[in-house]
């Protein structure tokens, strides 16, 4: 497979080279079985709470970051799957930092304009958010962030890939502040480059895809981006158009 290493400082970088190894499989939700190049096999934490439908195929070539003089029980996580049509972002917790840096980039045309951005904050009733964003004065802009990995119809991206109540709640919570007058955002970044559209699995959560659809999209502005992704790291790409139903 080709790849293209990203050069561009404001895109999330490793901080150290990642290691290539193929997986044997995936259990547990939070471990992983690879085997080396030198031939040995090891277990990594694989930072996805999700069920990976349509990725973790057994054979396929992974990424391992690696991390040393830490408290970690695993020295290795994995971060990206080679899929057929180009590498994809596995672990979920790099969604964040992607979208820190392109909104300090300005990379996001609709979320310009706020210079004031704090991470994980506590919306004031049951809910934390991933962004909060403001002015420096009385004016601010929710902005929670969802990890996309799953495709099952070439060019489509997915979320979830299991039901998610949590999102729900999400949902709830940026409804709420919209509707008590601040603006809120809810961004789908899909960590591949292989897909042009997003939709909501409604087959996989009916209750989140209900939620989703009786969000009023006048007040609650729904984004959906792409990624460039490669063992160098990720950066924020392009739009994906939004699928309603």
């Amino acid at each position: 497979m080709a790849r293209q290493f990203l050069r561009n400082r404001d895109s999330m970088q490793y901080s150290q080279p990642l290691i290539p190894a193929t997986l044997l499989r995936r259990y547990k939700r939070f471990l992983a079985d690879m085997r080396m190049e030198d031939g040995g096999i090891i277990t990594v934490h694989c930072a996805n709470p999700g069920s990976m439908l349509s990725m973790a195929v057994a054979g396929r070539r992974c990424w391992l970051s690696h991390h040393t003089g830490t408290a970690r029980k695993l020295e290795y996580s994995w971060e990206l799957e080679e899929a057929p049509t180009g590498c994809i972002g596995i672990n979920t917790a790099r969604a964040n930092t992607v979208v820190a840096e392109a909104l300090a980039a300005g990379a996001i045309p609709e979320l310009v304009g706020w210079p004031v951005v704090r991470r994980e904050v506590a919306d004031g009733a049951d809910s934390r958010l991933d962004f909060h964003l403001s002015d420096g004065g009385d004016q601010e802009c929710w902005l929670e962030v969802k990890s996309v990995t799953m495709s099952r119809q070439a060019g489509l991206a997915e979320w979830p890939d299991a039901k998610s109540s949590r999102g729900a709640r999400h949902l709830e919570a940026l409804a709420r502040l919209a509707n008590a007058g601040a603006k809120a955002t809810l961004l789908f970044l899909a960590q591949r480059a292989d897909c042009s559209t997003f939709r909501v699995a409604g087959d996989i959560d009916p209750a989140y895809a209900a939620a989703f659809a009786a969000v009023d999209r006048a007040k609650v502005r729904i984004l959906a981006y792409d990624c460039t992704v490669s063992p160098a790291g990720i950066e924020l790409r392009k739009p994906l158009t939004i699928l309603w139903n």
